[in-house]
């Protein structure tokens, strides 16, 4: 599942947020957030401030050595 997929659905997790809403929660321009989905395209930092936001908790994994599997 991409990072944008697991993003919308944290939006609707959250009582139907919208893209414009959390763009503005963020600080960012709504067209800015939009291409960032697209592209699905994000920082680690973005994706910590997400998180912030939407009050998440963010744990990015690839694990393996061997073979604790995850990824």
């Amino acid at each position: 599942m991409s990072l944008t997929e697991k993003i919308r659905i944290l939006l609707v997790k959250r009582g139907n947020t919208s893209c414009v809403e959390l763009a503005n929660r963020l600080g960012m321009s709504s067209p800015n957030l939009y291409a960032r989905l697209k592209r699905d395209n994000f920082s680690r930092k973005d994706l910590e401030r997400i998180a912030s936001v939407l009050d998440c908790d963010l744990n990015i994994s690839f694990t393996l050595r061997d073979t604790g599997e995850q990824v």
